[in-house]
Parts: structure tokens; C-alpha cells; sequence
């Protein structure tokens, strides 16, 4: 008895999730067998990172569980480490420690991108990216930890290093997540009794000389202007020397300490892309015709950030779509046809799309948008962003949930409230089962004393006046 053809779809991001949903609505029954292999058991949408972290969505709203709308799809959740096309096989790391293989007669390689890093001293010890729910997560718990620290510290260089922010690059990400954690962080304030808006200082670094070059050169300098009466520091046309223990250090000589340092500076191919023997280009991606096959081999399609793909809505042949959403989800729909197509032996179509616009949200009711030529800001566009993207976040469950969370925030108002004890949650157990002797506090100085420096085995006091006992 012949056997179903066997498709693997590498990756469960926008192009794996999305072909996998059509595939499974446009196969016959018993056509093919559909794999989908990714490290997490969930798609992200994130464009809607940025509100997440910011508290006006909750976090598990902006992820749609794969095995919830993949039903007539199998998973299998781990890293795939190799692709062999020459065997036709899939190398798996699966979560549970081992190792398999898995066979296709169609492959869909899609494991998106990963962020773009520097050879900056520090980085790689400070900073932390902006891609999945878990660091939006973070960011949001890590800001307002940041304020509750410095509400109780007397000390000014030390309450001045927790209440700067530092965002590296000037993207859709970078903008977006900076200005919903200004948002917050300045809503939160009014919480705190020694604490005010203008005690933040948040600073945006960009390398170009533009920011957000998607919305064109005058959109891009009004959201400058926006961001500056915001009070965020932006600095154009500027690198980042080095971030060494939190100390930064740019290119034109200005120097800060910070504890928060957002890198999204772009991003590059999966690196697993690398232990394949597919074509690539330059750039670390896999190389496509416009129907979305992999060049020279007919049963491997690919698409999203991770694949070059000829851009025909231009007149220039070596033109490549560039990676968004806005194409990833497009490109989806068009490879789950063509895999249909190509199991028939029916014509393939080629992908092309013109670039409609986009949409960016600038913090509550503020935001820009380029529509077919046509310019918008403020609270339209704010609105239009939130219109924009509701409408394509996948299942009537998350759109429903993600509307319901906004009017609870328009309301009820944000939950400032930091859930740090997720990132450590043995901290306080660890800390019941292994008692360590109590600090000492710090002696009080005899007046003659007083002004002498701190000796060894002592600590300053750090507390704010008004809660110091008598």
C-alpha cells in the first residue's frame, strides 16, 4: 500500500504556521502527512510584542498555540539542527534530550530569523533582544524592578544608572518596544512617591541617519519629533562603542551607566541554515524563485525572513522582498497553493505584492502609517495600527481575547505590577532550604565619625528619608 506524501514544514513561526493552516484545509484527506517542527509549541505575533510588554494585551494573547490550530497536523517540538536533502531527512534536537531523524518528500524550510549581533564589547553579557514573548516579558517585569530599586536608594549615581533605558536601533521593533515601555514606565510613576517622569532617561541609538525607513523620510523625522517631546534622547547617525559592565559608551563621546540595554539592531537567517546543503546568497539566506521553490530543487519551498525571494513588483531583477510580516504571511498563502499545485502537477503561481504600506504604533493614541502613498499620525494611525494587526492575528479565540484586553486597559487603567519572581522562581525556596545569617545593618557614626568612608564588613545605608527608624 502506497504511502501518504510526507511534508515537513521547518518552523512554526508566520510561513510555517500559515502554511501549515492551509494545507491542512486544502489537502484531500489522505494526500499527504503534514510535520511541523519547531522549538516552541507556539507562534508568536510580534507586532504586538510591544503591547505586551507594555501591559495592554496580556502575553499569552499574542501567541497562538500550535497544536490548538494545527489539528489535522503533526508536531514535533525541537530545534532541528540539519537538513540533508540529499537524503531527503531532517535532523531533530528534540526537547526531551534526544535526537532523531525525520524523512520528506516536501519540505518547507522556514525557521525565520534570529537577532543580528556586534562585535561590541558587552553586548553579549547586557543586552537582551526584543523577538519573543518570554523577553517581552522580561523587559516589562526588568523596567518597573528598575523603579522599585530606585525608589529606595539614596544614592544618586546609582538611582541615575537604574533609571536610564538604552534602545539600540531605530526599526519597527526598536521604535515600538521603546515607546510602549516609555508609556508605562511613565504611568507607573505616579505610584511612586520619589519618582517622577522626568527622573526616566530614555535614549534611542540609531547607526542610519533615519529612523524607521519603512514609513519614508518624512514620516521618519515626525516620529522623531514625537519621541523627542516624549523626552527620549535619540541619537542619529551614532554607534555604540562599547556597554561593558552596563557602562555605554557612543561613538560622538557621550557616555552613560545603564541596567536596561534593548538591542534591535536588525536581524540575520537562522544560523541552522548554515548546516544545510540548500543555496544561499550573501546574506546567509535560501536562495528562491518567485514560485517559491528553492532554486534547482523543485520539492524544497521556503519563504520569510530566512529566504531571498525576487521581488517582482519592481523593475529591478536583483530586487529581494524584504523581511516582514507583511510578506511572510503573504508568501505563506502563495507556498500552501503552490504545494498543493505541485502535488497535482498543476501550474505554479509566482509571488508578487506590492508593498501596501505600513503601520507603527508611537505609544497609547499616538502612531504613523503610509497607506498607498496616503500619511497618517496620531490617533488615527494609532488606531488604524491596532485595526491593522487584530485583523491578522490568526483565530477569532486571540482576536477576541486581545480586543477584550483593551477595553479592560482603556477602563480599568495598566497593571504596573512586576512579576520578577518568574525569572528566578527557585530564588525564594532556594533561599528557605539554604538560610544564610541575617546583614547586619550599618552601625550609626559617632558624630566625629561622621564623613569618615566606609570600612570593610560595613554597608551604607540605602534608603529613602522618611522610611529610616528612629
Amino acid at each position: 500500500m502506497a504511502r501518504n506524501t510526507r511534508i515537513v514544514v521547518v518552523g512554526g513561526g508566520y510561513v510555517g504556521m500559515y502554511t501549515a493552516l492551509r494545507l491542512q484545509k486544502k489537502l484531500r484527506r489522505g494526500e499527504a502527512d503534514v510535520t511541523v517542527i519547531d522549538p516552541q509549541s507556539h507562534m508568536t505575533y510580534q507586532p504586538f510584542l510591544p503591547e505586551a510588554s507594555a501591559g495592554s494585551i496580556e502575553p499569552r494573547h499574542v501567541v497562538v498555540p500550535l497544536r490548538k490550530v494545527l489539528r489535522k497536523c503533526h508536531h514535533l517540538t525541537g530545534r532541528v539542527t540539519r537538513i540533508t536533502h540529499a537524503t531527503r531527512e531532517v535532523t531533530v534536537e528534540l526537547v526531551a534530550g534526544n535526537v532523531t531523524t525525520v524523512g520528506y518528500d516536501v519540505l518547507v524550510v522556514a525557521p525565520g530569523s534570529v537577532a543580528r549581533t556586534l562585535p561590541i564589547p558587552g553586548l553579549a553579557e547586557c543586552g537582551i533582544a526584543f523577538k519573543t514573548v518570554g523577553e517581552a516579558i522580561y523587559l516589562r517585569n526588568h523596567v518597573l524592578s528598575r523603579l522599585d530599586a530606585a525608589a529606595t536608594t539614596i544614592d544618586p549615581t546609582l538611582r541615575s544608572r537604574l533609571l536610564t533605558f538604552l534602545v539600540v536601533g531605530g526599526g519597527y521593533a526598536g521604535v515600538e518596544a521603546l515607546a510602549e515601555l516609555q508609556d508605562m514606565a511613565r504611568y507607573a510613576t505616579r505610584y511612586y512617591e520619589n519618582i517622577t517622569p522626568e527622573d526616566l532617561r530614555w535614549v534611542l541609538v540609531e547607526a542610519a541617519g533615519r529612523i524607521m525607513p519603512e514609513v519614508g523620510p518624512k514620516m521618519g523625522r515626525y516620529t522623531v519629533e514625537r519621541l523627542l517631546d516624549a523626552g527620549i534622547e535619540v541619537f542619529l547617525d551614532t554607534r555604540v562603542k562599547t556597554m561593558e559592565g552596563g557602562h555605554v559608551v557612543l561613538d560622538d563621546g557621550t557616555e552613560f551607566d545603564t541596567d536596561t540595554i534593548v538591542w534591535t539592531a536588525g536581524v540575520k537567517p537562522n544560523p541552522m541554515l548554515e548546516q544545510t546543503d540548500l543555496p544561499r546568497d550573501a546574506r546567509g539566506r535560501v536562495e528562491c524563485i518567485a514560485e517559491l521553490q528553492v532554486v534547482d530543487m523543485p520539492d524544497v519551498f521556503s519563504a520569510g525572513d530566512c529566504a531571498s525571494v525576487p521581488d517582482l513588483s519592481k523593475d529591478d531583477p536583483e530586487a529581494k522582498t524584504s523581511p516582514s510580516a507583511q510578506h511572510a504571511v503573504r508568501q505563506a498563502k502563495v507556498l500552501a497553493d503552490n504545494i498543493v499545485a505541485y502535488l497535482r502537477g498543476r501550474q505554479l503561481t509566482k509571488y508578487k505584492h506590492a508593498y501596501a504600506g505600513s503601520v507603527a504604533s508611537l505609544g497609547l493614541y499616538k502612531g504613523v502609517a503610509e497607506i498607498y502613498g496616503i500619511k497618517l499620525r496620531g490617533i488615527v494611525a494609532w488606531l488604524m495600527h491596532r485595526t491593522y494587526h487584530v485583523s491578522r492575528m490568526p483565530t477569532w479565540n486571540r482576536r477576541v481575547r486581545i480586543v477584550v484586553d483593551w477595553t479592560g486597559a482603556l477602563l480599568l487603567g495598566r497593571e504596573v505590577v512586576a512579576l520578577g519572581q518568574i525569572n528566578d522562581p527557585r530564588a525564594e525556596f532556594n533561599r528557605v532550604a539554604n538560610p544564610t545569617p541575617p546583614a547586619q545593618p550599618a552601625q550609626r557614626l559617632a558624630p566625629q565619625q561622621q564623613g569618615a568612608p566606609v570600612g570593610a564588613g560595613q554597608r551604607e545605608e540605602a534608603v529613602r528619608p522618611g522610611l529610616r527608624g528612629a
